[in-house]
């Protein structure tokens, strides 16, 4: 009998590592996982442990800023969790093996004060100096205004992109078209890969605190069901185009927030396709569940509850205010990251 993820692995799901901690990523790879992502949070969480303090006190004798040394050992780890993929790149032919580096946060912080033409240029300048010389690296950049201007034109450059933050179906059709459209201006599709990270347990966290009129029932299955249904037009769309590997969704935010939640509620949810980048615990949950998981992305809730949830669901609401709660969300880590570095440079002074 295998084990419960290469079980969930066997149903046609790529399993992905929330964390590029080097020692989680050799662990999961021993598990099954073919991918990782990063973020601010997983970078200053490591950089807490104390671990990373001979890296750190190098770059600081390189007289390198805050900011600087963020980004070098951001770009450090990615590296090395890349090393450990990348195998798993070239037996696919660069359809799995992947690792994410997120662009920079502060780009979207209110206080810096970017008008979106100045955002936009600088993710497309970004993207390209980051992604420039890796094969299985995917940029990840954020379904906002300007992120989405900036997916076509990095898409035409070749760089492999990861569109996130996306809790609605319409920005999943605007970044995939724009993506689209960027890849046709490239001389060959064969190296095309794109993939759409939809967040799920955030729109269940959202629901209950605004959107009280939900049966009881159906509170807990919004994200779920919205994810399938951007799922199944992710799935439509690619499969009447001529692209050579597969363009994916990614279900991230699959930890459950509620205690009385099963820890596999989502993992189970989307069994059977598609990318799950999973937290380390939750992995570390499910490997100790025994289950069996069986595919199950197709599977909906009942009519009842799928219109009871088209009733009560303003899409665009919820998307305006995830995405508000979303933008600060990205861009508070990255200030405490950098809050870290600073105090750690007073520290290893020492």
């Amino acid at each position: 009998m295998a084990s419960p993820l290469r079980s969930l692995i066997a149903t046609g799901t790529k399993l992905w590592l929330d964390s590029i901690d080097p020692d989680l990523v050799i662990r999961n790879r021993a598990l099954g996982a073919t991918g990782a992502t990063s973020n601010p949070i997983i970078i200053a969480d490591l950089v807490k442990t104390g671990r990373f303090d001979g890296e750190l006190a190098k770059l600081m004798e390189r007289n390198l800023s805050d900011d600087e040394i963020a980004w070098e050992l951001t770009d450090g780890m990615v590296r090395q969790a890349q090393a450990v993929f990348e195998p798993v790149w070239k037996e696919t032919q660069g359809n799995d093996g992947y690792v994410s580096f997120e662009l920079d946060p502060l780009l979207e912080d209110p206080e810096n004060g970017l008008t979106v033409e100045e955002r936009t240029k600088q993710y497309i300048e970004l993207g390209k100096r980051w992604s420039a010389g890796h094969t299985n690296r995917m940029i990840k950049i954020p379904a906002t205004p300007a992120g989405l201007a900036a997916v076509g034109p990095l898409a035409a450059a070749g760089v492999t992109l990861n569109v996130t933050l996306i809790f609605s179906s319409r920005q999943y059709v605007e970044a995939r078209n724009n993506i689209w459209g960027g890849a046709q201006q490239r001389s060959s599709l064969d190296g095309f890969k794109s993939v759409y990270s939809i967040f799920v347990s955030r729109v269940d966290v959202y629901t209950e605190a605004q959107v009280p009129e939900l049966s009881k029932p159906s509170q807990g299955l919004v994200g779920i069901i919205n994810a399938k249904k951007i799922w199944q037009l992710n799935e439509k769309f690619w499969a009447n185009q001529s692209v050579k590997l597969q363009q994916e969704i990614v279900f991230a935010s699959t930890g459950t927030k509620k205690p009385t939640d099963d820890a596999w509620k989502y993992v189970q949810a989307f069994a059977g396709s598609g990318i799950e980048t999973n937290p380390p615990a939750t992995n570390d949950l499910v490997e100790k569940s025994g289950m069996q998981f069986e595919r199950y992305i197709d599977w909906f809730p009942n009519w009842q509850i799928v219109l009871d949830v088209e009733k009560a669901m303003d899409w665009d609401k919820m998307e305006a205010f995830l995405m508000e709660e979303g933008i600060k969300k990205f861009a508070d880590p990255q200030k405490a990251l950098l809050k870290l570095i600073a105090a750690k440079r007073k520290e290893l002074k020492k």
